[in-house]
């Protein structure tokens, strides 16, 4: 019993202490509620945006919306109990819009009521807080325990609202008004341009319970999509630890020789918060030092990425529990993956010395908010360019909130995959032009929805306004759908309005008529256009005619009339004496070409080079003299 009352005592002085210790190192800067947006669209009197706290559970649709109904139950209204009876399912009815359930805040912990409430089929929740404050964020419990697992299976967004807006929201439902509300996360996180950066607070403590497990299955199960993203260059990550320092009168005490390094410089607490058993605080200090280091060589060998595999290798060859959370067992994990161990030990520096750590010292400056992100307080927690991440630890929640920092249509595949986002597309082609027959589309799916834009084909450019047209454009148009131009082929003979030289345009071929992009037939011999003539007689084909000749005339089209084949007109043996006088002129001409202008020319050429090139008879005229004036 006088042990279990010393451990007691000691794990409450431990707590004292670094609640101190945070204390001060916080006292600088400040915390920030991550919040994102409610839209109430009826009834009128509440029809406006208001703001909530995204809880630090469950899975924020980052980069989304999600439109609902709000509900608010009869009984059991702080949820703390399982609901039950005409409350027992509140899933939405076929065709109907998602329940979103109002729960007051109180007597229980956040989670349990949100997992109460996904239990009975809401969609999200929503706690009305029960004072008068500002907007705070809803966390898990501090010390979780075996009864605690449901935390970790909890899959709906939750957001804390103010007392006033939740009374208003109660007052409404109870009088039978139907509350419709979307919630908003699509700005949530900042989305500038083609690559995120973002940050991982953690702990190489192993022995913290459901928080720390959460956070090594995290880490195993995200390494992969992580180390695409960062050797693609979509992304830019940086692994941080939180350190405490204790304060100069307690630098000598049991405590902090027991929990810190360089003199009470950098210190976490006590893994086990027992100072008799297992592992101290400065082991894990030092772990997260080697983690940090190990990060920093491998960066400036241009392999970043190499800190996940050390991380899950670390976790799975060295726990806590077995006894090998060790340097030796360290230095063979960072051997196995091809790091310099030297590096690493060069990095990490004396931790006995009384001076401060380069590396360890830039990490509690970067604890510290700038700007909109606030400090760092809660471990683990994610940082997406400068805003912290709220909601359950878990690969697709994670990804969700990295793909919502993407500028529109940058994001990577792997943020377009089913299991992370909805594709708009594929229902009603989002709402965008597309032209069936070739299978094109100007809808492109995106993480926060989908914009319409004329696509680029096979390199053809489409333009248009990407909702009601699109049309191809460039000399290359005609190679997709014909351009948007008519085509038809008929008897074995194909006519097109889309001529590849023109950049765009349909214009009807010869023969035909209309806009370009509907052509018909023009009847030459009905409108008169052709085989007018007297003894002419015309038959309309399609895209042409065909006109023939009495009496067995010949047709001439380019006179556009008929010609005897006797006395009268120009007869077959005319034209032989004219074919024939053709062709003796033509010999003679070419003789003359020949023997007279061919050979006056090969004079004026040996002329001119004569200038420039002395002939063979002239080259030995000038080598004699050379030589005799030698």
């Amino acid at each position: 019993m006088a042990s279990k009352m010393k451990k007691k005592a000691e794990s409450f002085v431990i707590r004292c202490l670094l609640f101190m210790l945070m204390m001060i190192n916080s006292c600088v800067g400040r915390f920030v509620v991550e919040k994102n947006s409610l839209k109430v669209t009826t009834p009128s009197s509440l029809r406006g945006v208001y703001e909530c706290a995204i809880g630090n559970f469950g899975v924020p649709q980052y980069g989304g919306a999600m439109a609902g109904i709000v509900a608010f139950p009869k009984s059991n209204q702080k949820g703390c109990k399982p609901f039950s009876g005409d409350e027992i399912s509140f899933k939405p009815k076929p065709g109907g819009l998602p329940v979103i359930l109002l729960i007051e805040r109180g007597e229980c912990y956040f989670t349990l009521k949100a997992w109460h409430a996904q239990k009975a089929g809401a969609a999200a929740v929503l706690v009305a807080d029960d004072r008068m404050e500002l907007l705070i964020t809803m966390d898990t419990p501090e010390e979780g325990g075996a009864e605690d697992e449901y935390v970790r299976n909890i899959t709906i967004p939750s957001a804390l609202i103010s007392k006033t807006f939740g009374d208003k929201l109660k007052k409404s439902i109870l009088k039978g008004e139907v509350v419709k509300i979307s919630l908003d996360w699509r700005e949530t996180v900042p989305h500038p341009d083609d690559r995120v950066e973002y940050e991982f607070w953690t702990n190489s403590n192993d022995e913290c319970g459901p928080k720390c497990d959460a956070q090594i299955d995290f880490v195993k199960n995200f390494k992969g999509a992580a180390q695409i993203l960062e050797k693609a260059g979509y992304t830019q990550f940086t692994p941080r630890y939180i350190t405490w320092y204790c304060p100069e009168a307690f630098v000598m005490s049991k405590q902090c020789t027991s929990q810190c390094i360089n003199h009470g410089r950098y210190c976490a607490p006590d893994p086990e918060q027992d100072f008799s058993v297992g592992y101290d605080g400065k082991d894990v200090v030092l772990q997260n030092l080697r983690q940090a280091c190990l990060f920093k060589v491998a960066k400036e060998n241009g392999k970043p990425w190499i800190w996940w595999d050390y991380v899950s290798d670390f976790a799975i060859r060295c726990p806590m529990k077995e006894k090998k959370y060790t340097k030796e067992c360290a230095d063979q994990v960072i051997k196995s993956l091809g790091v310099d161990l030297k590096k690493v030990d060069e990095c990490m520096g004396d931790p006995q010395a009384d001076e401060e750590n380069p590396v360890l010292k830039e990490e509690q400056e970067a604890q510290i908010g700038h700007g909109a992100r606030g400090d760092v307080t809660i471990l683990p927690t994610l940082v997406v360019n400068n805003r912290q991440y709220r909601g359950r630890l878990s690969k697709n929640a994670v990804l969700k909130a990295i793909c919502s920092g993407f500028e529109e249509t940058t994001e990577p595949a792997l943020c377009l995959t089913p299991d992370v986002e909805t594709n708009e597309c594929l229902e009603n082609n989002g709402g965008c032009w597309e032209d069936k027959a070739s299978n094109t589309s100007a809808c492109r799916d995106t993480f926060r929805g989908r914009v319409c834009e004329c696509p680029t084909v096979q390199g053809v450019k489409f333009i248009g306004d990407g909702y009601t047209h699109c049309k191809a454009s460039g000399l290359l148009r005609c190679q997709i759908n014909n351009g948007g131009c008519w085509k038809d082929t008929r008897g074995g003979k194909s006519f097109s309005a889309c001529v590849d030289e023109h950049n765009s345009g349909c214009t009807c071929p010869v023969g035909f008529k209309g806009d370009g992009i509907h052509c018909e037939d023009v009847d030459e011999c009905k409108e008169k256009l052709a085989c007018q003539c007297p003894e002419c007689h015309c038959k309309n084909t399609w895209g042409s005619y065909d006109c023939s000749c009495s009496n067995s005339m010949l047709y001439m089209q380019e006179h556009d009339t008929c010609i005897s084949n006797g006395g009268g007109g120009l007869g077959w043996g005319i034209a032989w004496m004219i074919i024939l006088a053709l062709g003796v002129f033509g010999t003679v001409g070419y003789a003359f070409y020949k023997y007279r202008i061919r050979r006056y020319m090969d004079s004026e050429i040996r002329a001119i080079m004569a200038q420039y090139m002395p002939l063979d008879n002239q080259f030995e005229i000038t080598t004699h003299v050379l030589g005799d004036e030698n």
